[in-house]
């Protein structure tokens, strides 16, 4: 079924005419030669996207796309799918096993940046122990005919683990230097983000085999967690490596204050002590621009979007869309497009798409990817109209 959805966008014209004239003098005056220029028309913004579903699963959370064109997509209950673009699906053994509950279960999948050689992959997902349950990073390697994972270990555990289903994060990302950024939600506990001997609201940044990079920001300080990167951080969905290396992450805020951050190192983005949201029940919390301490996000959404994936977009297929971010929108179901200038960014478009949007990769082809949200959460192949 193919849908045409209008969105927010703008585009302009450019260019300009020329004209040249001539005389020729000899034998006799003869009429001026005129030729006119006329530059082609300058692109338009695209403003419409046709949605083509593929495949259903699940509670689907998160998919990644492998070299040869399929998708791995991870299933909250804790399957991994391997699937064609035509909507073939199968199971991917292997697995650790998983807590499905809450927000937890199996959450993302990337692929080792050596993949071509060494068939890497990486899951991140709710793993339980004493004291409940924790975010956990596993490296697996994807056996040629893509049916199951072999050599799986933990390479890194979040600590402590608590009780509660909330709040794990989960995303990640590869550096260019090949070092690897994982979100760790604060689990719904507020005041560990601020605490550096846990990994409770931190973003970490570890080596693809689980150690820790010695110039880590923490590394060497009594007390503190040497792989955390940054911290105060509350529920972080998305994380992306943009063209120019800066690294920017998403998360959700609480009533209100969703945040889009450029992530630096050692920062503090102030969770719980500030917020561009209120207490669940409209108790104010401190702005950011109360103290200068904490970074304050680049953008914040006041309702919420509530995002989930994001991608910087680097295809010409989307025209106008190049070197955007696009974030999934759980609550605002559909896209939003963040356009980024230097150490700022703002909004510039919503793609609506009419249903709760969990996460979105770009295809090989430049086509954009998304996953719908909750059990029927489709896959949906998004091109402009």
């Amino acid at each position: 079924m193919m849908l045409a959805l209008a969105l927010m966008g703008c585009g302009g014209d450019g260019g300009e005419g020329r004209e040249n004239g001539g005389i020729d003098p000899v034998p006799a005056p003869a009429p001026s030669a005129t030729a006119t220029s006329t530059p082609p028309p300058a692109p338009v913004t695209t403003t419409a996207v046709t949605q083509t579903p593929v495949a259903t699963f699940a509670n689907p959370w998160a998919m990644v796309f492998l070299p040869d064109g399929r998708l791995l997509v991870t299933e909250k209950a804790g399957r991994l799918r391997l699937v064609t673009t035509g909507g073939q699906v199968a199971t991917v053994a292997g697995v650790p096993a998983v807590v499905d509950a809450g927000q937890g279960g199996l959450l993302d999948v990337a692929l080792d940046p050596g993949f071509a050689a060494n068939r890497r992959v990486y899951l991140s997902y709710a793993e339980a122990g004493t004291g409940g349950a924790g975010l956990a990073v596993a490296r697996g390697t994807l056996a040629a005919d893509g049916s199951a994972l072999g050599e799986v270990r933990v390479i890194w555990r979040q600590d402590p683990k608590v009780d509660g289903g909330n709040h794990f994060g989960g995303r990640m990302a590869f550096a260019a230097d090949g070092r690897l950024f994982v979100t760790a939600g604060e689990r719904q506990k507020g005041a560990p983000a601020q605490d550096l001997s846990q990994t409770l609201g931190k973003i970490i940044r570890i080596e693809t085999d689980g150690s820790i990079p010695a110039d880590n920001p923490f590394a060497g300080q009594a007390g503190a967690k040497a792989e955390i990167w940054s911290y105060g951080h509350r529920n972080p969905y998305g994380l992306v490596f943009a063209g120019n290396g800066q690294l920017f992450e998403s998360e959700m805020g609480p009533e209100g204050g969703d945040e889009f951050n450029l992530i630096e190192r050692g920062r503090d983005y102030g969770w719980p002590a500030v917020s561009e949201g209120n207490q669940y029940g409209g108790a104010p919390i401190p702005r950011h621009a109360t103290d200068n301490r904490y970074a304050a996000p680049l953008v914040s959404w006041t309702p919420v979007i509530a995002p989930g994936g994001m991608i910087q977009y680097r295809g010409s297929r989307f025209v106008d869309w190049e070197g955007d971010v696009v974030l999934a929108g759980l609550t605002a179901q559909g896209l939003i497009r963040v356009r980024l200038s230097g150490r700022t960014a703002s909004e510039v478009a919503r793609i609506p798409l009419g249903t709760r949007i969990r996460e979105v990769e770009q295809g090989p082809d430049g086509a954009i990817w998304v996953l719908g949200d909750g059990a029927g959460g489709r896959l949906i192949r998004l091109d402009p109209a």
